[in-house]
């Protein structure tokens, strides 16, 4: 009795907070038949998400989250039998306040927390120590309600850390503080709060996105205190291919730093304070080798980028205190030759200013959109470089090893901010031509009477068309060149046969030009012979370096999209077959052309025959890597028309 006293004194304070009362913990009462079979088939639910937030001075952030899930089906009991909570101890302090179990039969059962377990969280790629708070819950029971409370204190991203303990809670950015919330649900919840109380000489500003909540602001204790809810979410509807939830579904952006500048002036000063690009003589001397007989300023960035990005090893191991904003020096990262990001990009900044350039960090967010409330959206750094026109350009040695490229075209279209001295606003990089990432396959064929294809096709590629292809020999062992390249027609059929693939000198080298091969092959069986008639699909449309057509990937048959969508990078594709017949066959099919053309994407085809040879040709434009859901239609159009021309011939005699 004492506990459920407790839990009934906890929600009144809530819902008091919140300005609702205790019937924000039901199911609602909704007309809506969508609504009320989401609530009833779901295997669980979640009555109540709330996370209360109090900010000091400093901005360091002391966290309230508080949970209530009933359960509804034996699936669901499973999927809450442990209970986990992230964090990283470097920056923050997480702990069980209390777990507690509602039977169906009325018993309470208040869960021992000093039983919780604290491990070390699955990571992938970086291991930087963050940690798991987990509990378990053990054997639950349909209509059963788990309720708990974590108490966390800290923030999110992590400095150098200081002697004292307790500074590892103050955020890098001394006395402010921003948060990223998300309001989209896997699972319906009933209500979703969230409160942050702040010092009362401290302002904030917030926006709420894709979405409507209810707000509030009053003053409560000397302190303002921001209130934002949400009832009746539901699990959000995802949609292939789609753009990152945080580019769609509602969230809550909000800090008390006044504006991006402010962010960038401070990214710069902290790591110039720290003098992360000092230079280093064993690093200026190769530096200097590198640039030697190098007489423009882009043949000088171009050839310390790629070197930076070619030998700097990706290891996300912890190189030193802290991982976060700061930037390891130049000694560490030249002497380990290997690090994350912040490593790879401060390396190439200490080579870019040890060769006479102005360069500075910067950081970005791969994967989705940084909003105009400066609240850090981050999860990746990257350089910048002043050219002699004043303009600073964007390079990412993290992401072009072995690419022709010096900065990603993967990440076109994102947000960065540079940390230089005279601030800068959130940036954008922009669209790459289609043209810089151009694939083309060029084919001559001749196919006899008992259906053997035999012919040549010679590939080129551009940008990361270029960087795709190329892989093979850049990143494998040079004793499965020659395999890699046969599979490529092995997919086409298990019968072919590679009889010669001519791939220049140093396929290795690619700064020196485009890729370019040319194989020689033999496929018997390649078409189907039912008497009079053969039947064959072009081989340029067959399963051939499909690996780098990732638009296949995209699912065109769904005709409308509500949100925006990605392709893995802007891109031509251009493929001309010819087909020799043998003597006295036609092909059964008119001749077949087709245009398309729109902001998303461009498309033209043509399938004919003339005298004893069919001519295929087609070029498909897909102009963009992040596309708005309008975009839809115009590439949905040209990608179906270029999958169209995939389709098999029948010719007859």
């Amino acid at each position: 009795m004492k506990h459920l006293f407790i839990v009934m004194f906890s929600l009144l304070i809530y819902s008091s907070a919140y300005g609702q009362s205790n019937s924000c913990c039901q199911l609602p009462q909704d007309p809506t038949t969508e609504k009320q079979k989401m609530y009833a088939t779901a295997d669980y639910i979640t009555l109540l998400d709330s996370t209360a937030v109090t900010v000091q001075p400093s901005g360091s952030g002391s966290f309230v989250i508080y949970k209530k899930i009933k359960v509804q089906t034996p699936k669901g009991a499973v999927q809450n039998r442990i209970i986990k909570y992230d964090y990283d101890p470097l920056t923050a302090f997480a702990e069980f306040r209390y777990v507690t179990i509602y039977r169906t039969n009325g018993d309470v059962i208040n869960l021992d927390i000093t039983q919780a377990c604290d491990y070390a969280a699955p990571a992938r790629a970086i291991y930087w120590g963050a940690r798991q708070i987990m509990m378990e819950v053990g054997r639950l029971y349909p209509g059963d309600i788990i309720e708990y409370k974590i108490a966390k204190k800290g923030f999110t991203y992590a400095l150098l850390a200081g002697d004292d303990d307790e500074s590892r809670f103050v955020p890098p950015m001394y006395g402010q503080f921003y948060d990223i919330v998300p309001f989209w649900a896997t699972e319906p919840t009933v209500r979703k709060v969230y409160t942050v109380s702040i010092p009362m000489e401290k302002d904030m500003q917030f926006q709420f996105y894709q979405g409507e909540c209810t707000s509030s602001m009053r003053y409560e204790d000397g302190l303002k205190v921001y209130t934002f809810a949400m009832k009746d979410m539901l699990p959000f509807k995802k949609e292939p291919n789609m753009v990152d939830l945080f580019d769609c579904a509602p969230k809550l952006m909000m800090s008390s730093t006044p504006k991006w500048q402010d962010k960038s002036l401070w990214f710069n000063k902290v790591n110039e304070d720290y003098n992360s690009f000092a230079p280093l003589p064993e690093a200026q001397k190769k530096v200097d080798e590198l640039i030697k007989g190098k007489s423009t300023e882009m043949e000088k960035i171009a050839v310390l980028t790629h070197w930076v990005a070619d030998n700097i090893r990706y290891a996300g191991i912890s190189m030193g205190k802290g991982e976060g904003f700061t930037l390891h020096n130049t000694k560490m990262n030249y002497t380990d030759r290997c690090g994350v990001c912040k490593d790879i990009a401060g390396t190439l900044i200490s080579f870019l200013r040890m060769a006479g350039f102005e360069a500075y960090p910067a950081m970005t967010m791969a994967g989705s959109r940084v909003e105009s409330i400066p609240a850090d959206h981050f999860n990746h750094c990257v350089a910048v470089v002043k050219l002699s026109n004043g303009t600073y350009m964007p390079l990412d040695p993290t992401w072009v090893p072995f690419c022709r490229e010096l900065w990603s075209s993967a990440e076109q279209q994102q947000n960065y901010l540079p940390g230089v001295p005279e601030g800068s606003d959130l940036c954008l990089t922009p669209v790459s031509a289609p043209e810089n990432h151009y694939i083309r396959i060029k084919a001559n064929n001749k196919l006899d009477i008992n259906g053997t294809l035999r012919g040549q096709f010679t590939i080129t590629a551009e940008g990361q068309s270029d960087s795709n292809i190329r892989s093979i020999f850049t990143r494998g062992w040079q004793s499965d060149w020659q395999n890699t390249l046969e599979k490529q027609l092995l997919n086409i059929s298990p019968k072919a046969k590679l009889l010669k693939v001519d791939y220049g000198k140093d396929p290795k080298n690619y700064q020196a030009a485009p890729i370019r091969m040319t194989f020689t092959y033999e496929i018997p069986q390649y078409a189907s012979v039912a008497g009079k008639h053969i039947i064959f699909k072009p081989m340029v449309m067959n399963n051939l370096y499909n690996q780098v057509k990732s638009y296949l990937r995209i699912n065109t048959d769904l005709k409308n999209r509500n949100y925006g969508f990605k392709d893995a990078c802007s891109r031509l594709v251009e493929l001309d077959e010819t087909i020799q017949l043998p003597k006295g066959y036609t092909m059964m099919q008119t001749d077949k052309e087709d245009h398309k053309q729109s902001t998303a994407a461009d498309f033209d085809g043509s399938l004919k025959q003339k005298g004893n040879t069919i001519e295929l040709h087609q070029k498909l434009s897909l102009k963009k890597r992040v596309y708005e859901a309008a975009d839809w239609e115009g590439f949905r159009a040209a990608v179906n028309a270029h999958k169209s021309f995939g389709d098999y011939i029948i010719i007859e005699k």
